[in-house]
């Protein structure tokens, strides 16, 4: 196998994580007798700095031109100025736009061994093995119009929730597909009992699912949702949603896994590459003290061998060795432990 996969590490501790996965891509297909091809490039805050943008238009081509993609995180207090016309974040938008990704896909798992490290109590979070499947195109982070304006003296903010039949249809339809192989049980969360996007999303992915009657639908507001997830959260399977909601709700799944730093996500669309990266973002609290989990990024490159790459046995091999590293007692300060994260990157090495 031959691939090329362009690596942008972003902010923060976004350079400290890629590095860690690149580490172990590159014994796996040094193994396997792959040839992986890392391109890095820049994007997010840094690239602001050197480009005055957050995403340049050769480095989407470079993306577009792509297997994969391979990110870090962006932003940071250094770009962080609300009335900045430019920021980092944009990059990642545009970016998601400019791939056509238009689901994101987030397992939230509880690795047994890390049980403690959740604030919930124990018994309820045997059994939690949930995909969260958020759309990633629509919904208000792209919906125009928006900006700011003046009127009877006062500032006004709007931003628009904007969805078409055709985006639920899509992001619905791979949930159900993904839910076949897994328990057959997929969970539509909206808050159609005050948003008219909603009560269209209710619709079409009520359609979708009397087309495909072999699996399990039922809806939820998104408030009782966010409850259910702390209350029961071994009660979901796929978990399908909207942009922002599914923003909100993965990084409250995140607690279940004990820490954000756990967690991997894929971003996929009908056709090209797709984008990989940790749900975390670039901490800069903690950014180049080399202290950070890079276990989100090393399974977020799992992802990427599986969905973009074709390469299940790999990417199931490299999902073990973090699990047995975890298994074995390695834990980075975000899990009550000390290793750093390039001690934490050998555990899972010496385990592949």
């Amino acid at each position: 196998m031959k691939a090329k996969i362009v690596v942008l590490p972003g902010d923060g501790i976004g350079p400290e994580v890629t590095v860690a996965a690149l580490r172990v891509l590159g014994e796996v297909a040094r193994r396997g007798g792959h040839e992986f091809r890392f391109e890095e490039r820049l994007m997010g805050g840094c690239s602001i700095d050197v480009h005055g943008t957050a995403l340049t238009d050769e480095v989407l081509r470079d993306c577009q031109g792509a297997d994969a993609v391979l990110l870090g995180a962006v932003g940071g207090p250094k770009w962080d100025d609300p009335k900045a016309k430019v920021r980092p974040e944009q990059g990642l938008l545009g970016l998601r736009k400019g791939l056509g990704v238009f689901a994101n896909l987030r397992p939230v798992r509880v690795h047994p061994a890390l049980v403690d490290a959740s604030p919930l109590k124990a018994d309820r979070l045997v059994g939690v093995d949930i995909l969260v499947i958020r759309e990633l195109t629509g919904g208000l982070y792209f919906g125009e119009p928006k900006g700011r304006h003046m009127k009877d003296g006062h500032e006004h903010a709007v931003d628009t929730l904007d969805y078409a039949d055709y985006e639920v249809r899509r992001v619905t339809e791979l949930a159900f597909r993904l839910a076949r192989g897994r328990r057959r049980k997929v969970t539509s969360v909206d808050k159609a009992n005050v948003l008219e996007s909603s009560r269209l999303w209710r619709q079409v992915a009520t359609a979708v699912g009397g087309d495909n009657p072999d699996v399990a639908l039922d809806h939820m507001l998104v408030d009782t949702a966010a409850m259910r997830l702390v209350q029961a959260p071994a009660s979901f399977d796929v978990l399908v949603t909207e942009n922002m909601f599914g923003d909100i709700l993965t990084d409250e799944a995140a607690v279940l896994a004990g820490s954000m730093g756990m967690l991997p996500s894929a971003s996929l669309g009908a056709g090209g590459p797709g984008l990989y990266e940790p749900i975390h973002g670039s901490a800069p609290d903690i950014a180049g003290k080399g202290i950070a989990n890079p276990l989100g990024t090393i399974l977020s490159a799992a992802m990427m061998l599986r969905h973009s790459l074709g390469l299940e046995s790999e990417a199931a091999a490299m999902e073990r060795a973090a699990d047995a590293a975890i298994t074995g007692g390695a834990r980075t300060a975000d899990l009550g432990g000390k290793l750093s994260t390039r001690a934490m990157t050998d555990e899972v090495l010496q385990r592949l």
